[in-house]
């Protein structure tokens, strides 16, 4: 069995620059509206195995080589799933998903708000199949030490409002399996987040 990178291991995002957020006319459009959620979101997906979900994504990071673009994309699709886990997406989540992003591919402030703002939106609108087939196409594009970043960083994202629910450490598990990791190794790495696992912060009982 190989061991899980190190928490502090980095993907290769150095050198990456993204453009500006999208304007049309001068004017940022409805997320939704540019996303086309406005109506039934369509999961289905070409014999590559690409998503609606992750192409409007990279539609977005147009300046960046495709591969890359995908792999962020992704990327910041999955932190978005774990922080809606528990069905709200609290603001210390966001925060923490967008720096996140911005130290992981070298982003200015702007640029990681729109990838998390279009990541966020997509997650609280679609699930089931569509996250899984997200997370089959980041597992498909990363290395192993991709993958290990990501999960730990699932974990910081969890941890960022004090407390990782049950929800939320249940939603890790399933994708850390998803990602290829046994769940020995998923719990060796949610071990350096003990302190904040909701079944560990009970409080004292009362007489």
């Amino acid at each position: 069995m190989n061991a899980v990178s190190s928490p502090r291991a980095r993907p290769a995002f150095r050198g990456i620059v993204i453009g500006a957020p999208y304007h049309r006319g001068n004017r940022a459009m409805s997320l939704l509206k540019f996303l086309g959620l406005s109506g039934d979101v369509d999961a289905s997906r070409d014999a590559r195995g690409e998503t609606d979900t992750v192409r409007r994504i990279v539609t977005q990071l147009e300046r960046l080589p495709a591969e890359q673009a995908k792999h962020l994309a992704t990327f910041a699709y999955v932190l978005a799933r774990v922080a809606h886990a528990d069905f709200e997406i609290d603001e210390s989540e966001i925060h923490e998903m967008e720096r996140i992003v911005r130290e992981l591919a070298h982003l200015s402030e702007s640029e990681a708000v729109l990838v998390v703002q279009i990541a966020k939106s997509q997650a609280q609108h679609l699930g089931g199949t569509e996250n899984y087939i997200v997370t089959r196409t980041f597992r498909r594009n990363a290395t192993r030490e991709q993958r290990a970043q990501l999960l730990e960083c699932l974990y910081a994202v969890a941890a960022a409002d004090g407390t990782i629910s049950g929800a939320e450490s249940n939603e890790i598990l399933n994708i850390a399996e998803e990602l290829g990791f046994t769940r020995p190794e998923a719990i060796a790495v949610r071990a350096a987040f003990r302190e904040h696992l909701s079944e560990f912060q009970k409080g004292p009982e009362k007489d």
